[in-house]
C-alpha cells in the first residue's frame, strides 16, 4: 500500500487492537453484537495483562443505546430515544461513599442544566477475574440524564461537559 489521502501505511500499526462491526444501512441487530463479541475475543493478545493473567486493563464494545432494554429494566420514565443520555459511573464500593458520589454527580449535572432521571445498578459477574482486579473493582452504576428540549449534538455537548467536570472535580474512584 502507498500513501493516499489521509492514509499513510507508516501508521498501519496505530489501529492494532481495534475492530469495527456495523451494518452499512444503520440497522440494529443481535448479529452485530455477536460479531463484535467474536472480534473482541480474537483480540485477547491486546489485553494488557499484569503479572496475574486474569487481571488486565479491560476491553469491551461500544453500541447504541438499547432503548427497549432500558425501558424494561428501569423504574423511572425515559424520554423518547435520542432525548436522554446514559453512562456508566465507576463509584466507590462503600455504600455511603457511593451515595455521596452520586449526589455530587447529580449536583454537577444540575449545574450544567441536565436533569437526573435515575440510576440503574449494573449487574456484574466477577467470576473469573483475578484477585488484583477484584480488589480494585469499583461499584458500577448507570446514570440516565436528560436536558429538556435538547437532543443530538447539543445533548452530546452538554454530556461531555458534565463528564469532564465530574472527572476534574470528583477524580477517580477508590475505597
Amino acid at each position: 500500500m502507498q500513501k493516499q489521502g489521509l492514509y499513510n501505511p507508516a501508521f498501519e500499526h496505530d489501529s492494532c487492537g481495534v475492530a469495527f462491526v456495523a451494518d452499512i444501512h444503520g440497522r440494529a441487530s443481535r448479529r452485530i453484537i455477536s460479531n463484535a463479541l467474536e472480534a473482541l475475543c480474537r483480540m485477547e493478545h491486546r489485553g494488557a495483562a499484569g503479572a496475574e493473567k486474569t487481571t488486565g486493563d479491560g476491553a469491551g464494545i461500544l453500541l447504541q443505546i438499547p432503548d427497549a432494554l432500558y425501558r424494561a429494566d428501569t423504574d423511572f420514565d425515559l424520554p423518547e430515544p435520542g432525548h436522554y443520555a446514559t453512562g456508566i459511573a465507576f463509584l466507590p464500593r462503600a455504600r455511603m461513599a457511593m451515595l455521596d458520589a452520586q449526589k455530587e454527580i447529580a449536583r454537577i449535572a444540575t449545574e450544567e442544566g441536565a436533569t437526573v432521571l435515575g440510576w440503574r445498578e449494573v449487574r456484574v459477574d466477577p467470576r473469573g477475574i483475578g484477585d488484583m482486579a477484584a480488589e480494585a473493582m469499583p461499584s458500577f452504576s448507570q446514570l440516565f440524564l436528560t436536558v429538556p428540549g435538547t437532543s443530538g449534538t447539543d445533548l452530546d455537548r452538554i454530556m461531555f461537559f458534565i463528564r469532564k467536570r465530574c472527572e476534574r472535580e470528583l477524580g477517580t474512584t477508590g475505597d
